[in-house]
């Protein structure tokens, strides 16, 4: 399963079938299904990364850091702080 890009559409929000998620432009693997939980924004959420290295992170501003694969640097979304389905666990 392909993370998707912003200007593709996301078609893996409310998908929940067991697998992994890659990156749509390298085939890095970012996050697996059971880390996957279901929210209110327009993008899959997810509580952890497949490896350390699956995604890098720059804070934008306080409390919201821009998150790229960890191979490639494409551009996934945004995890912000506190924010999640348990306080303290953040939200790709």
């Amino acid at each position: 399963m392909s993370f998707c890009s912003f200007f593709g559409g996301e078609v893996y929000k409310d998908h929940f079938k067991p697998g992994v998620y890659v990156c749509s432009k390298c085939d890095h693997q970012l996050f697996t299904s059971r880390s996957k939980y279901e929210h209110s924004s327009p993008w899959p959420a997810f509580t952890e990364t497949v490896r350390e290295d699956s995604v890098s992170k720059h804070e934008e501003r306080p409390g919201a850091y821009k998150v790229r694969c960890g191979k490639c640097g494409n551009g996934l979304g945004h995890e912000f702080v506190n924010d999640g389905p348990a306080k303290g666990v953040s939200r790709f």
